[in-house]
């Protein structure tokens, strides 16, 4: 069973907050609402786990309060993640892989993230995570496929 709070935190060093499938829809999904598949590439190791972090907001994004967390299980170079039942609008996400599979994000003394990590729109940061305006993305009605590529 994924245990949240070491996800949450691991996620929170990349200035997020934190991500088997993707959470359960909230209950009574508009018809029109969007499914989200979040297509990772780049993995180097077929190990541990793609950990993933979505949010719907500037605020959500900076205050680390994700509308959505998922963990994906790696078996090869890329990786896959369905979000279903999301309302249409701007979204992003924070990811990173967790290859040692301790639902962490492992960082040098310093601080820095030792693991592989990426963020939608394939965005950087500059001493921190990616800027909400760099990573959000607009989300329409229907099914939206979105290629992350994790470094």
């Amino acid at each position: 069973m994924l245990k949240l709070k070491p996800v949450l935190a691991a996620l929170l060093l990349l200035g997020t907050a934190a991500p088997v499938a993707a959470q359960p829809a909230p209950p009574a999904a508009a018809p029109d609402g969007a499914q989200l598949t979040l297509a990772f590439s780049g993995i180097e190791r077929p190990t541990g786990a793609i950990m993933i972090a979505l949010f719907d907001s500037e605020a959500g994004w900076t205050g680390n309060r994700p509308v959505r967390t998922a963990m994906v299980p790696v078996s090869g170079a890329s990786a896959e993640a369905v979000f279903a039942g999301l309302p249409p609008g701007r979204y992003g996400a924070k990811v990173f892989h967790d290859v040692n599979g301790d639902q962490r994000l492992n960082s040098n003394p310093f601080g820095i993230p030792i693991e592989p990590f990426a963020f939608s729109n394939n965005a950087h940061g500059s001493m921190g995570p990616a800027r909400w305006a760099d990573a959000a993305f607009d989300l329409a009605a229907g099914a939206s496929r979105h290629a992350i590529t994790v470094q």
